[in-house]
């Protein structure tokens, strides 16, 4: 029990010291409800299933009401962006993957597309496009992890397993085209690591046509289901996700990268900025996604034969068949693998629409083989400011539903 003596003001005891948290984050107890001496401060996490990650929330308890909260990152020190400037461009591709290890592929696309801004590197078209495609293949296996966790937070089990069923499908694409399930490596500084293989346009076709009818049956379980609608209208209202408040604004339709100013895609908002809010921005964007990879595959169908990867030799592999007759090819490969590219100096700053908000990627150059500075700006970090402005009005059952909600990957926040 917490008595007025030992009330935390904008701070918390944790080890014996006293540790500030940022203002954003912090829910205050009423003096009034101190002076009752029957709020209780309890720790929700760092190692908790429903924080979505290490995640610590300082929680002050009035009965089932939340009349304080306190938001504690710093738990998973990954060290990403500091590594990543000890290594070699070339070798920093693995590490953007890893930062937001559900959204893997948009984090490496980010990288990578700062890196070619440096280097003033046109992409070859059918690398534009796949890109595309892939970037939306793993947005809606990012939201399908979101779906199957949060709705099983608040009961609904059999939604985990259809949401990752569909998840396996994702998957098994991404291994078709790269090897690896998951942390392709396949975006490269300059393109693709290697060509589409044969059968993986069929096998993509499948999955859009299966794609929608599974969106239908999430939508069966838990759009009209009167306890979801009760665990999520009306709870958590602000505005971590931006379009579930009623803002209009997309990356990838309003400023325009890779190959979406040629695609049609409609961008779904609502203006209730609650927790069932976000629900359907996940939904409506999962079906969005599936249009877009529809309309990439067609245009990629055309492209057959087409080069994937720009041909600049001082920055890009050199076919492996010519590693065995070409002097020349075999010294760019040893050089780009040993001792990296070089990148021209400059600073540069990319911003993209992850499946969790803004994504973007500063990277500054001396001139060298190695980046100066890398920063990342996480869209997860961003949300997490809001959690105390979500939990007025909150019991502790609804706290599960609204810190699942803001759709965070801690590995991101605590980089």
């Amino acid at each position: 029990m917490t008595t007025t003596a030992n009330r935390p003001t904008g701070r918390a005891i944790y080890h014996g010291s006293r540790i500030p948290y940022p203002t954003p984050t912090v829910l205050e107890t009423s003096q009034e409800l101190w002076d009752t001496g029957d709020v209780m401060t309890i720790n929700f996490g760092p190692n908790h299933p429903s924080t979505h990650g290490v995640l610590r929330l300082v929680v002050d308890l009035y009965g089932e009401d939340v009349t304080g909260l306190y938001a504690v990152v710093g738990y998973l020190h990954t060290g990403f962006e500091k590594n990543m400037e000890h290594k070699t461009w070339w070798k920093c591709i693995t590490y953007p993957e890893r930062i937001d290890y559900v959204s893997y592929q948009n984090n490496e696309y980010v990288f990578v597309a700062a890196v070619e801004k440096l280097l003033d590197l046109d992409v070859p078209p059918k690398a534009t496009w796949m890109r595309t495609l892939l970037c939306e293949l793993n947005r809606i296996h990012s939201h399908l992890v979101w779906l199957g966790t949060s709705a099983l937070e608040l009961g609904a089990i059999s939604m985990f397993w259809y949401a990752f069923r569909e998840r396996e499908q994702i998957l098994d694409l991404f291994e078709l085209v790269a090897g690896y399930r998951m942390h392709t490596r396949y975006f490269q500084v300059g393109g693709l690591a290697e060509d589409i293989p044969r059968g993986f346009y069929p096998e993509a076709r499948k999955f859009c046509d299966w794609m929608p009818r599974a969106i239908d049956d999430y939508e069966t379980l838990l759009t009209r289901n009167k306890i979801w609608l009760e665990r999520t209208e009306g709870i958590g209202q602000s505005g971590p996700v931006l379009r579930a408040s009623g803002v209009d604004w997309d990356i990838r339709r309003d400023e325009g990268y890779l190959a979406y100013h040629q695609v049609d895609f409609r961008v779904p908002v609502f203006t209730e900025g609650d927790v069932y809010a976000r629900y359907r921005v996940h939904i409506e964007e999962m079906r969005q996604s599936v249009r877009i990879v529809e309309q990439c595959l067609d245009r990629l169908e055309r492209m057959e034969g087409e080069p994937w990867i720009a041909d600049d030799r001082k920055v890009v592999l050199p076919p492996r068949h010519e590693l065995h007759t070409s002097m020349e090819s075999l010294i760019h490969h040893f050089k780009i693998v040993t001792e990296g590219f070089r990148v021209p100096a400059g600073e540069v700053y990319v911003a993209i629409e992850s499946p969790r908000g803004e994504l973007g990627c500063y990277v500054c150059s001396e001139g060298g083989p190695k980046p100066w500075r890398v920063k990342f700006r996480a869209p997860s970090f961003v949300a997490l400011q809001a959690t105390a402005t979500c939990m007025s009005d909150a019991l502790i059952a609804d706290m599960i539903a609204i810190v699942g909600s803001l759709d965070t990957v801690m590995g991101e926040v605590d980089r």
